[in-house]
């Protein structure tokens, strides 16, 4: 399968491959290095991550072990024509995707115009019936989503998956550019880059902007983490400590006459807002789990009075299911009345007997996902599967057929990335973090490149062995 290269553009005209714009001063960096430079600069990258701790734990892991993503030190250049048109495409999913939301938890507009079945949502095991006419503080459901993209061609993107609950890997995109900017001054210097540091600053706007009509005018925000052994709590702490605010867990905080409070040393002081890193069905043992030791007791009678917000909201991940987001044009369509900008991957859900033929019948060739599935577990590329692996998904399909998406196997571009064989292109996505607030819609331009660092590999997730690549914009 052959795959659009960012750098020298179409695989087929290699003859004389030109250097696509953006590309050329780092084309020639590349081309000049001494021998033995990338290697030793990748080594010093490895170095300052560990000092920097910025690890990770993959659950399931029979060991368990903290372990670092792999850092690319060749950036991927995106220009700002490139970028522009992918931004008001990220604006315009991200509205949808809340009044989507809106729309579920209240008239249910959707359902009654025919264009989403009503089982995908009242079955959706997302769908939180304590959201129901329960309208969150300034209507905002998704105040953080990211919404992983993929290239195809020079104009060709695509959303992937929208990913509403508590998206990671923003502390990777702060990190990466940091360490980019220690270790190759020259280069950076050469262009004329976006920053991307200013993401903290536009969350605690956001955040803030979403406070109750009732808080002071200057809101408490909190981070609430579900503690030291989530397998993200590195992001956590450091969004804190980026943010200025308190890192919480659940024991710290109280409600009190449906108020939330958080123990401090000085007495109890109130949160007005909660920008919480854990699942829904932890966050209340009074509504949710009942066996849960990481939530708030009461924390959702004081949501549901209007006393916290809590970012994201509780039940947002009915939006991110993969079977909802086969919808997600017709959904763009209703909700806005304007054609989407960005482009869905052709899906064909199981769930629909005429579909489920089709894909049993060409499932080598296909990817299959499980429809609640995420971390790129759960899941069959059809081309690099055995027969075996092959078997055993068509066994599952057949089944529970309504839980499964299938999409043709794209070919993702690839950029230059420094492997052990040398600098070799590798399939990469692209997770750009969208913050929804009161008052408006704020990009950072860029976002988390990941890349897929075995040869061949279309499976980017830092779980199953991919790497991250500092995203470059160029301001022009």
């Amino acid at each position: 399968m052959l795959a659009f290269d960012e750098m020298n553009g179409a695989p087929d005209d290699q003859t004389s491959p030109e250097v696509r714009d953006g590309y050329t001063a780092v084309k020639r960096w590349l081309d000049d290095a001494p021998p033995g430079l990338l290697k030793a600069r990748r080594e010093q990258a490895e170095l300052l991550f560990r000092r920097i701790g910025i690890t990770f734990a993959v659950y399931g892991d029979a060991e368990a072990e903290e372990r670092l993503i792999p850092f690319d030190i060749i950036p991927r250049i995106i220009t700002q024509k490139e970028w522009a048109g992918l931004e008001r495409g990220l604006v315009q999913r991200a509205r949808a995707l809340n009044a989507f939301l809106a729309d579920i938890y209240g008239p249910r507009e959707c359902i009654r115009a025919g264009i989403v079945p009503a089982d995908l949502i009242l079955r959706n095991p997302q769908f939180c019936l304590e959201m129901v006419n329960q309208r969150p503080p300034h209507g905002v459901y998704v105040h953080v989503a990211g919404i992983d993209l993929v290239r195809t061609g020079p104009d060709d993107f695509y959303v992937l998956e929208d990913n509403c609950r508590t998206p990671s890997g923003v502390s990777y995109m702060l990190e990466n550019r940091e360490v980019m900017m220690r270790l190759f001054p020259d280069l950076f210097s050469s262009h004329r880059v976006a920053p991307v540091e200013t993401y903290t600053d536009a969350l605690l706007t956001t955040l803030r902007s979403v406070a109750p009509q009732r808080a002071s005018a200057d809101p408490t925000v909190v981070l609430m983490t579900p503690g030291l052994h989530n397998s993200a709590f590195y992001e956590h702490s450091f969004l804190a400590d980026k943010l200025g605010i308190e890192l919480v867990e659940g024991r710290d905080l109280f409600v009190q006459d449906e108020v939330v409070f958080m123990r401090t040393t000085e007495g109890a002081k109130r949160v007005d807002v909660i920008y919480r890193r854990i699942d829904d069905d932890f966050i209340d043992p009074l509504v949710f789990r009942p066996d849960s030791m990481l939530g708030v007791p009461g924390l959702m009678s004081a949501y549901c009075a209007g006393n916290v917000t809590l970012a994201n909201a509780p039940g947002a991940g009915a939006a991110d299911d993969k079977a909802i987001y086969s919808y997600m044009p017709e959904i763009v369509r209703f909700f806005t009345g304007e054609a989407p900008i960005l482009k869905n991957v052709p899906s064909w859900r199981c769930r629909e007997p005429e579909a489920l033929a089709h894909v049993l019948d060409r499932l080598p060739e296909l990817v299959v996902k499980e429809v609640n599935g995420s971390g790129g577990y759960g899941m069959l590329v059809g081309p690099t599967s055995s027969k075996a692996e092959i078997e055993t998904f068509r066994h599952r399909l057949k089944a529970s057929p309504e839980t499964f998406i299938a999409q043709p196997t794209l070919a993702l571009s690839t950029c230059p990335t420094f492997v052990e064989s040398g600098v070799a292109p590798r399939h990469v996505d692209l997770r750009p973090f969208v913050l929804s607030g009161a008052d408006e819609v704020r990009i950072i331009p860029g976002g988390l490149t990941r890349v897929a660092l075995k040869e061949g590999s279309l499976v980017v997730n830092s779980s199953q062995g991919g790497g991250t690549k500092d995203t470059w914009v160029l301001d022009v």
